[in-house]
């Protein structure tokens, strides 16, 4: 299922803000290059993603799923000036390319590019979050989710991306895993008291939840 018509969603990107060269560029080199590319936020969502983060000017950000960086560099439009993302992907393979990505950038200096296992890396980090971006593999929304919401902030934002799953969260026949388990995260966090919170119908869906309560 397509949420959004192709007519509609290039009406979308005409009338906000154009990508730089740059994101030009990693777009591309994606689609050209690594496996899997529509994984890439794209230009509208890495608009909201940029929107969302410049509206909260974080200190800190937090993406786990960094891919080939396009929305790292979006995320890290809204840092504070002494503000820092630290992101986060297990896929060496990459490597070079997202590095090359980063250092072409104003915003290298304010990106702590983390190769490993997200289950490990985040305890490891000691900051308090205001942003957190989770996009990687969906059987673990949720325990990135409980692990990231005790170091964010009172007001501080998660988005968890994809939880819309081209629509198959509406299928009543046979789902499979991961449609399950995205149905299930959703679930948890429609009832945790913690939290306000809506899912946006962009591109693949957006969750953005914003912390109230300890």
């Amino acid at each position: 299922m397509e949420l959004l018509s192709d007519e509609l969603k290039n009406y979308l990107e005409r009338y906000c803000d154009p990508e730089s060269e740059l994101l030009k560029h990693i777009d591309r080199e994606t689609h050209l290059k690594v496996l899997m590319p529509r994984m890439l936020s794209g230009h509208y969502q890495g608009r909201v993603l940029s929107m969302l983060s410049k509206m909260l000017h974080p200190d800190c950000i937090l993406e786990i799923g960094t891919f080939t960086g396009y929305a790292t560099l979006c995320l890290a439009e809204g840092l504070s000036n002494k503000g820092i993302i630290h992101t986060i992907d297990i896929n060496k393979e990459l490597e070079q390319m997202v590095r090359s990505n980063f250092e072409k950038s104003t915003l290298n200096s304010k990106i702590n590019y983390h190769l490993g296992n997200a289950l490990e890396i985040i305890p490891t980090i000691k900051e308090d979050l205001d942003l957190v971006f989770i996009d990687a593999d969906k059987k673990n929304n949720g325990v990135y989710y409980e692990m990231v919401i005790d170091k964010l902030r009172l007001g501080g934002i998660i988005i968890v991306d994809n939880v819309l799953w081209s629509g198959k969260v509406l299928s009543d026949d046979k789902i499979d895993k991961d449609t399950s388990e995205i149905n299930k995260f959703n679930h948890m966090v429609n009832n945790d008291p913690r939290v306000e919170k809506l899912i946006l119908p962009v591109r693949d869906g957006l969750f953005v939840i914003r912390k109230n309560k300890v």
